[in-house]
């Protein structure tokens, strides 16, 4: 037996209702229907067939924030795929736009964003090569962490070229 990915997250956080505001307006999440509870939400990323991708509890506005990587062990951040780099130039913009976009970062084989929601509880947002579109400087490479010029990338493999699933392991020695 083993996972096959990541089903769904659940975040605490001081307002439900500001955050499930950010994850719908700059992300594209969507709130489901009949899964309210008090304090809660449950939202789905665009395109997905999940019961629910992200599941929001409020703590309130006196809630501290995390200390985790800081002070504590915890979770760094959550990594959310998308399919083409147009998809993530988009949503560079969205999150430029809201104030919330910390960087940017080529590790070769992904094209990443980084940003915090309302909280401060920081994700990633990734373009996947493709595996029939990796070469071996990508592989070796997948070590190092660079800036991203997402024109640069855009224009080496298409804005609307489809991206790998995970991480695309064709080319990529195991162990």
């Amino acid at each position: 037996m083993s996972i096959h990915r990541l089903n769904h997250a659940v975040l605490y956080v001081r307002n439900v209702e500001r955050s499930v505001a950010f994850y719908r307006d700059v992300l594209g999440f969507q709130p489901i229907a009949g899964m309210q509870l008090r304090g809660a939400a449950f939202l789905r990323a665009a395109g997905s067939t999940n019961d629910h991708d992200l599941g929001l509890f409020e703590l309130g506005e006196a809630a501290g924030a995390s200390p985790a990587g800081r002070s504590t062990v915890g979770l760094y951040h959550l990594a959310w795929e998308v399919d083409t780099l147009a998809d993530l130039q988009s949503l560079a913009g969205a999150l430029a736009e809201a104030g919330a976009l910390v960087g940017a970062s080529d590790h070769s084989t992904t094209k990443s964003l980084y940003g915090h929601d309302p909280d401060g509880l920081e994700f990633e947002i990734a373009w996947i090569v493709p595996a029939d579109r990796l070469d071996q400087a990508a592989v070796d490479g997948r070590t190092s962490i660079r800036p991203l010029d997402l024109a640069k990338e855009i224009a080496r493999y298409g804005a609307d070229t489809h991206g790998g699933l995970g991480i695309s392991r064709a080319a990529l020695p195991v162990g």
